[in-house]
């Protein structure tokens, strides 16, 4: 088996956490850093955080997060977000692109006038879907990254997102996708199976 095989293994749904373990600032702003080489829509990076490590500020989360233990126990709560104009980023990202080397001008000048084309005018669920999508691809980086440093996480789609907004006054193009609670276990995870490949796959 394989280190990223044994991580994925290894990687389970935890809910009980050890209140007194503290993750640093530093390490956290590390793991987030990494998880950033996760793909995007067009490479726009549709995601935006919110890190909440002070107690009572979790405390006062719990309550608009059906009451769940994990966190206000575990050493942080990642709020994972998503920005439906994040497209308007796109003409410092390609400027970066090219500067770095991974591209000529001219395909970030096409990529550039395509995005301006396509993404003001689509619908507003079509924008947050996408960014939704680019959230589920850079939690999964958030989760792996956790394990592979020792550290257990637990993803919670279960929250009143109108009430997050409204508690961290968030901007009317940024809306809350899913909470991330990590710190050290204070108790084993459930193990849990899945369905069968031929179940679920089919090959043609």
């Amino acid at each position: 088996m394989s280190e990223l095989e044994k991580i994925m293994n290894d990687r389970k749904s935890v809910r009980s956490y050890d209140p007194d373990y503290k993750i640093k600032k530093s390490e956290l702003e590390d793991l987030l850093s990494l998880a950033t080489s996760a793909p995007s829509s067009s490479n726009l990076q549709s995601w935006r955080f919110i890190v909440i490590q002070d107690q009572e500020m979790k405390k006062e989360l719990r309550s608009i997060a059906n009451n769940q233990a994990q966190i206000e126990d575990s050493s942080a709560v990642i709020a994972v977000l998503g920005d439906m104009t994040a497209y308007k980023n796109v003409e410092e990202i390609y400027k970066l692109n090219v500067e770095a080397g991974y591209m000529d001008q001219s395909i970030a000048d096409r990529t550039i006038e395509n995005t301006f084309k396509l993404y003001p005018n689509a619908p507003k669920e079509a924008l947050m879907n996408i960014a939704s999508y680019d959230a589920g691809l850079i939690s999964m980086q958030i989760l792996l990254l956790a394990k592979e440093r020792g550290l257990d996480t637990v993803v919670m789609g279960g929250f009143n997102k109108a009430a997050f907004a409204e508690k961290y006054n968030l901007e009317e193009n940024i809306f809350p996708i899913t909470l991330i609670a990590i710190g050290k276990a204070a108790a084993p995870a459930f193990n849990s199976t899945r369905l069968p490949l031929n179940r679920i796959a089919k090959f043609y």
